[in-house]
Formats: structure tokens, C-alpha cells, sequence
């Protein structure tokens, strides 16, 4: 019909139409319009000179890591693999043990608007879905740290659980090894093992105040006192007031431990006062001292004399009221 408009005739409006106003003109409001408000950057000229959001940077993490920092602790102790004098390496200043609670409240302290049993929840669910993936043949790496399953033992054409063994292991990833860069190390100085003796206990009289039977056994306690080394000074020695050693030989002791020694006094050991001198070259570990240390403390055989005072002190040597030294 000659009448009718049509629908993309040149003078009839139309969705492109030349007269019709279109939803990106220049003279148009409209959504990419110059005098059209801009939705998400209108207070920066164009998009590429904008900050991009946080949440869609790739560097986000990077940046993370950099502006992150940590602290660890050290302190030196000698090296067990060599006996050359001075020769330490460093070991860490542990700081407590955190376990799964442990890690939940520290993920809700960097984030409190989280249920605690979603993010329990959350943290199971990794925890199962890195187990079921190991141990179904698949090395898993999520960033912080890689795992896979490693068989052990002897091969052959079954698994057999008394000689095989099944273990994780695990590695470090590129956000741990990221985080170890953005450390500070803080060494603290030598580490010192203190030696001392806290306490003793007569088997005869059950007195705690310093005081031995002869022939009868004698508990020392404290610390690193057990009797190791092969040190000529190392052993337990009962020194008179005349300077004279008396050397418990091990046919006499009973206990030896790094926190008590038990042994008899010998039952010809005059009455007095002695100095109870352990020398020892134990340390932590398998590994042994390079140079033997000592613990001291008075005693007595017999009865303690009344003086008034405290009975059983020793010199102050860091720990407890015993006395540490060095031999060498």
C-alpha cells in the first residue's frame, strides 16, 4: 500500500535509518555519547590510564607478597659434623606450633565477615581433595607448595606393606618461595644449653635439702646433666673440701638422662661437706659437644651442718641455682 510507512524506507523511521537518532551518535545521549556520563570511569580520560580493579589484576598476588613481610629468629650452635672449633650453623628460634584451630583463627582475623564453620569447612574440603587427587596418582600444585606420592622399598610383583611403604612428598611452590624472599632473618646470637642441677633426693632419708647416705642412692635433677662424651673429665665426681676427687664409676649409677642422674654414694665416703661436679659432653641430638661443660652443687654426707641458711646452693650459671662451666 502506497500509504503504509515503511519499515527501512530512507524517510520513514527506522532502527538505521540516516535522519533517525542513533544509540551512538555524536549528538545523541546516549551510552558512548561524549556528553554521556560514564559509568565506571568518568574521572579518568580513558580506560587504559585508569587503575584496573584489584580483583582483576594479575599482579595482585605479586603485589601481595611484596608489600607482606615476615620475621624468623636464628641462633648459632656448633656444626656436629666437624670438630673444628668455631664452626656453627644456624637453627631456627621456634615459635610454637600451629595447629587446625590455630589456622582457622588466623584466617579469621584476616577476614572476621566469614562464618569460622565455613571456613572449616572450606579448609576440610582442600584437605580431602588434595588427598584424593595424591593418592590417586596426580601431583598436585596449588601455588604454595607441590605434593605427589612416593612408593619405598623393594619392588617386585606385589606390594608388600612389611617391606613398602607409601610416603608425601611435598615441596615448596612459587608463593612460599616468594614469601622467603620477603623474609627478615634475625640471628640472636649463640644458643645456649644450659647445664645445671635443680635438685637432689637422698633414697635414705627422702631429703630434698642436699644431704647423702653413704651407700645408698642419690637422685640428681636438672638440666643436659646426662653423662656422655669421650672426653677424659667427663663423669660425676664428689670433690672434698681439700680439693680431693672422688670419681663415681658407671658400675654405680643407675639412671643417666639429660634431666636426672641417679647413682650410690660410695659407702666408704667420709662425713662433710663435697662439691658434686657432673661433667658431661650431651648435647641435642645424637651429636655430642666439642668441648665438655659442668654442673655444680654442695652436698652433704651425713647431715647437712645448721648454719641458719638455705643447704644444697650452688653459683648461679643460668639455671636454676646450679652452676654451668666449660672444660677444655
Amino acid at each position: 500500500m502506497e500509504g503504509a510507512p515503511h519499515v527501512a524506507g530512507d524517510d520513514a523511521p527506522g532502527v538505521a535509518g540516516d535522519d533517525v537518532p542513533s544509540v551512538a551518535g555524536d549528538d545523541v545521549p546516549g551510552v558512548g555519547g561524549d556528553d554521556a556520563p560514564r559509568v565506571a570511569y568518568d574521572a579518568v580520560p580513558t580506560l587504559k590510564d585508569s587503575p584496573p580493579p584489584a580483583n582483576v589484576s594479575p599482579k595482585t598476588d605479586h603485589v601481595m607478597s611484596e608489600e607482606i613481610k615476615y620475621t624468623l629468629n636464628v641462633q648459632s650452635v656448633d656444626n656436629p659434623l666437624t670438630k673444628e672449633e668455631g664452626d656453627t650453623h644456624f637453627v631456627l628460634v621456634q615459635n610454637g606450633t600451629a595447629d587446625f584451630d590455630r589456622v582457622i583463627s588466623e584466617m579469621m582475623s584476616v577476614n572476621p565477615g566469614m562464618e569460622r564453620e565455613t571456613v572449616e569447612a572450606i579448609v576440610k574440603l582442600e584437605h580431602r581433595t588434595i588427598q584424593r587427587l595424591t593418592l590417586s596418582g596426580m601431583r598436585v600444585s596449588n601455588g604454595l607448595f607441590s605434593a605427589v606420592a612416593s612408593p619405598k622399598g623393594r619392588g617386585g610383583n606385589t606390594w608388600d606393606p612389611a617391606v613398602n611403604t607409601l610416603n608425601i612428598t611435598i615441596a615448596q611452590g612459587t608463593e612460599w618461595r616468594e614469601a622467603i624472599r620477603a623474609t627478615n632473618v634475625n640471628v640472636l646470637g649463640p644458643k645456649a644449653e644450659v647445664m645445671y642441677i635443680s635438685g637432689t633426693l637422698d633414697a635414705a632419708t627422702r631429703a630434698d635439702t642436699g644431704e647423702a647416705t653413704p651407700g645408698r642412692p642419690f637422685t640428681v635433677k636438672g638440666n643436659y646433666l646426662k653423662v656422655v662424651g669421650d672426653d677424659p673429665s667427663v663423669g660425676i665426681y664428689l670433690v672434698d673440701e681439700d680439693g680431693t676427687e672422688t670419681k663415681i664409676t658407671e658400675d654405680y649409677w643407675s639412671v643417666n638422662e639429660p634431666q636426672k642422674l641417679s647413682f650410690v654414694i660410695p659407702a666408704d665416703m667420709a662425713d662433710g661437706t663435697y662439691t658434686l661436679r657432673v661433667v658431661s659432653q650431651f648435647s641435642r641430638g645424637n651429636q655430642l659437644r666439642k668441648t665438655p661443660h659442668a654442673a655444680e652443687r654442695t652436698i652433704y654426707i651425713g647431715t647437712a651442718p645448721s648454719t641458719g641458711g638455705s643447704t644444697g646452693g650452688g653459683t648461679g650459671g643460668g639455671g636454676e641455682d646450679g652452676n654451668e662451666g666449660s672444660f677444655g
